[in-house]
């Protein structure tokens, strides 16, 4: 039996490119299995899935390294898992060096476990260099003052002459947040932001 794994990072993310490249191969749309999820582990649903159904001599094709994970250590031990408990193959699209039906000697499998280490570092590596980039992104954006998260709700239009009360001691916390239709430690981080920029 073939089958073909296909994953994204996320849902907004298109499998069509490998959809296109499993039919290709002759897989089945019934036997390709999509997961629209991170990397960063193997608890997804479709994998567990299709890491169930594989028996000895079936095909588990990918289009490359970094779609069956990003996980160094981790893709190797399913790669282990895979070849060598299950004694499935596996096929990698985009590297054909990384074809277990190939070769099936000692010197093959040697090969075969060279590449993929190499190609699993790589994935783990591209997955900590995109967030460095991210990070380095969003500090650049802040640097040119770029604000992050949700903007906040303008203050009530009574905030200033409740702030005013509140500040002479006509008024407790308590009601002054209530009558701005907030809660009080809302009301005292607003007063704090406000008396910080008024005094500057």
């Amino acid at each position: 039996m073939i089958y073909g794994y296909v994953r994204v990072s996320t849902k907004e993310q298109n499998e069509d490119r490998q959809v296109v490249a499993m039919q290709a191969r002759g897989i089945p749309p019934k036997n390709i299995y999509i997961d629209k999820q991170s990397g960063k582990d193997f608890n997804r649903r479709q994998y567990k899935k299709i890491f169930k159904l594989l028996k000895e001599n079936d095909l588990l094709v990918i289009k490359s390294i970094d779609r069956l994970g990003r996980n160094y250590n981790e893709i190797t031990e399913q790669w282990r898992l895979i070849t060598k408990v299950k004694r499935a193959d596996i096929m990698v699209i985009d590297m054909p060096a990384l074809d277990t039906r190939r070769e099936k000697n000692l010197l093959g499998s040697f090969l075969s476990d060279i590449v993929l280490q190499i190609l699993s570092f790589v994935a783990e590596n591209e997955k900590d260099n995109i967030k460095q980039r991210q990070a380095e992104g969003i500090s650049a954006a802040k640097a040119k003052g770029v604000k992050f998260g949700r903007p906040q709700k303008p203050l009530p239009d009574n905030f200033y002459e409740v702030h005013n009360r509140w500040r002479n001691k006509k008024i407790s916390l308590k009601e002054a947040a209530a009558e701005c239709g907030m809660p009080p430690t809302t009301f005292f981080n607003k007063a704090e932001q406000f008396e910080t920029s008024f005094f500057k």
